[in-house]
């Protein structure tokens, strides 16, 4: 019988950490930070855990000979019992955004819930893989946008979504190791990000410095693994690289939020990337 560190590790569960940032983010471009932005949120994480499961499920036969390890391969976990709990994680995600937010927010929930089974089922390895995942995330942030002006939160999410398209292309090369080259450019395009992410102006005084120091630890954290790849691209490290791209991105949510206008619930959201990086010691994050 399956244990909980079984599912833990179908689902990815302290990857779980690096979405409820996207709905805060998108709430607060939006000026829609209220009571039910945490359920949209745990809507958010429960689809993240259910395409983190139907993503072993469709990849059954692949893992069985790259990462016989996993749940499925290793027999811990049947096939069926996992596409169940990913098929039961969509639909609780789709009724908790429902309850949360109603019409609207389904308008957004339902296309994200496509988009995240279609990257699993069909997307992942083909050259569109990275920007159907992009995405995902960007639908995520306009996710806890849409209980207020949603075009507001339209450059949020398309930060979030250049992040994850970077994010996605390392993670391609995550088992065969990458040319050179990828986390170079990967790298330059989270420069780009974090500097976007810190917009001159929107804030004064100390809640100027809350976005800039947020923006700047995410730099850091995943240009670092960036650059280590780049001067060893072998499988072990690009993957390294993968997994701090997940775990950092709570700090860009954070800047973004605060940037905002929210920076105590930006602060709140990147204190998140730590324990994702000690969790993740426990249960992988890629």
């Amino acid at each position: 019988m399956p244990t909980i560190q079984d599912y833990a590790e179908l689902v990815r569960a302290p990857a779980g950490l690096s979405v409820p940032g996207d709905v805060v983010a998108g709430a607060a471009a939006a000026g829609a930070l209220s009571a039910r932005t945490p359920a949209l949120a745990g809507a958010s994480v429960l689809l993240y855990w259910a395409g983190m499961a139907a993503n072993d499920w469709a990849d059954r036969e692949l893992d069985a000979t790259e990462r016989p390890e996993r749940p499925i391969p290793s027999g811990r976990i049947a096939p069926g019992h996992a596409l169940a709990v990913a098929a039961g994680l969509t639909a609780a995600s789709l009724a908790v955004a429902r309850a949360a937010g109603g019409r609207r927010a389904l308008t957004v929930a339902v296309p994200l819930a496509a988009a995240v089974w279609a990257y699993d089922v069909k997307a992942k390895n083909t050259p569109a893989g990275p920007a159907v995942m992009a995405a995902c995330r960007g639908l995520d942030v306009l996710l806890g946008a849409t209980g207020g002006r949603t075009a507001r939160a339209v450059p949020a999410a398309l930060l979030v979504a250049a992040h994850t398209y970077t994010v996605t292309a390392l993670s391609r090369r995550e088992v065969s190791g990458a040319d050179p080259l990828l986390p170079v450019v990967t790298l330059a395009g989270t420069a780009l990000v974090a500097a976007a992410a810190v917009r001159p102006g929107r804030q004064r005084g100390w809640r100027a410095l809350v976005p800039a120091a947020l923006a700047g630890w995410y730099a850091a954290r995943y240009g670092a693994a960036q650059i280590r790849a780049a001067a060893d691209p072998s499988a072990p490290v690009v993957r390294a690289a993968v997994g701090a791209g997940i775990t950092s991105l709570p700090a860009l949510q954070g800047a973004l939020a605060a940037g905002a206008g929210a920076p105590a619930p930006g602060a709140l959201v990147a204190a998140a990337m730590p324990l994702a990086r000690r969790l993740t010691r426990k249960v992988a994050a890629t």
